[in-house]
């Protein structure tokens, strides 16, 4: 028999927030982390805005050797699940740590590694290279940091498919305990890719906002929206079998109940423009989920303020949804901490927990101009109190990749 998975954990470091309520009180409050690039010298770049983690030292959460041998997209992640795990209450003396699994995916991995370290073999010369330059640089660490850090020993996985790497892992951490082969997964994703080679590869794709203007660069779904702004950061969900977690005496913000996943097959970077396979993704998760399209409530779209994404997400969720995209609420909280890539999912799964937990959807910030092509209910500018019983979140990656989950207020 299938099991049920609940979230009983919630870890969170963004460009609004050093932990989960710190960031959820920026969305209340809708908040802006978009600001002018601190990490490097822009005067060659057209690109001049980021949204950062601001004030950000390592050596608050690391000792300094340890600080040195971890990218900056591991300490994210290590940060965010000691807050997760914390929160969940996961001890060893309440659940067998063989059966706690690690799915934390990055979609770049250490980008700022590669690029240091590449720039110290050419400076430098190759025996100058750090012995730590693989370990920190793959993609796989914060999975592999996170399960060291705590002793958790059960499977261990980083899925990576751009921006969306976040959200598949928690889809497929929800069907390993949904199948039975892990009592609980520490789920989500990190990036850490601002960075002179990460923003020079996205600007000359022609990707990133170029503007000044901190309330008018990330704008999804708005008539003007002229690209993403890079964001980084981490976000964690620990996910449980409802029996153990009720057999602990857990709290449970809510239970994931659907997920779904498809493939573009259509080009490297540009999403197929009629949206038909980011729609069957949604309505593979709406299959999951055993529920009809009318029953979302709350969509948290992908919404990466590029023109193409929200038109054809926009397509898609018509599509996946018929009659029932006329009454749906919608936003994206990139307005907020810009596209966290491959950490995006993360971030966005915790935010819709929380929106189940207080009953209110996040904005789409600093939206003005309508577009007849984003024709949704984009839930501008204010949060909204709405009965939220199931919730629905999107990621699009690069190369094509499509990925759905849905979570549902828990009752019982």
């Amino acid at each position: 028999m299938e099991k049920r998975v609940v979230i009983t954990g919630l870890g969170a470091i963004t460009p609004i927030g050093k932990d989960v309520e710190e960031t959820w009180k920026g969305i209340e409050n809708k908040k802006c982390g978009i600001d002018e690039i601190t990490v490097f010298d822009t005067s060659t770049f057209k690109t001049k805005l980021d949204a950062e983690v601001k004030d950000y030292n390592p050596l608050d959460y690391f000792e300094q050797k340890q600080a040195k041998r971890f990218d900056r997209s591991s300490q994210f992640a290590v940060i965010a699940a000691r807050e997760a795990v914390k929160d969940s209450g996961i001890t060893k003396e309440n659940t067998d740590f063989d059966r706690v699994g690690i799915f934390v995916s990055s979609g770049i991995g250490g980008l700022r590694t590669i690029q240091e370290q590449c720039e110290v073999n050419y400076v430098k010369g190759n025996t100058r290279v750090s012995p730590m330059f693989i370990p920190m640089s793959i993609a796989n660490m914060p999975a592999g940091n996170i399960a060291i850090e705590f002793g958790f020993k059960g499977e261990s996985m980083s899925i990576v498919t751009a921006c969306a790497s976040s959200t598949h892992a928690i889809g497929e951490a929800y069907k390993t305990i949904k199948q039975g082969y892990e009592d609980v997964i520490i789920a989500g994703g990190t990036e850490a890719s601002i960075c002179t080679v990460g923003i020079a590869g996205f600007e000359n794709m022609k990707a990133l906002c170029t503007g000044t203007d901190k309330t008018r660069a990330s704008i999804p779904f708005d008539k003007e929206r002229s690209g993403f702004v890079m964001g980084e950061g981490s976000g964690i969900v620990v996910l449980e079998e409802l029996e153990h977690a009720k057999k602990r005496g857990a709290k449970i913000y809510a239970e994931l109940i659907g997920f779904g996943s498809t493939t573009d097959a259509y080009h490297i970077t540009s999403p197929c423009p009629d949206g038909e396979c980011g729609a069957k993704a949604m309505v593979r998760a709406i299959q999951d989920a055993k529920i009809k399209p009318e029953d979302v409530n709350y969509i948290n779209a992908h919404g990466t303020s590029t023109h193409l994404n929200d038109s054809t997400e926009t397509m898609a969720i018509k599509t996946a949804l018929g009659d029932a995209s006329k009454k749906v609420m919608v936003s994206s909280i990139k307005g907020n901490i810009g596209h966290l890539l491959g950490a995006a999912g993360g971030v966005e799964a915790v935010v819709c927990a929380k929106a189940i937990e207080n009953q209110l959807v996040p904005p789409t910030i600093n939206y003005i101009e309508k577009d007849e092509e984003c024709d949704l209910d984009i839930v501008p500018n204010e949060p909204r109190k709405a009965d939220l019983d199931i919730v629905m979140s999107n990621s699009l990656g690069f190369g094509g990749h499509n990925a759905c989950i849905i979570m549902k207020k828990f009752t019982k």
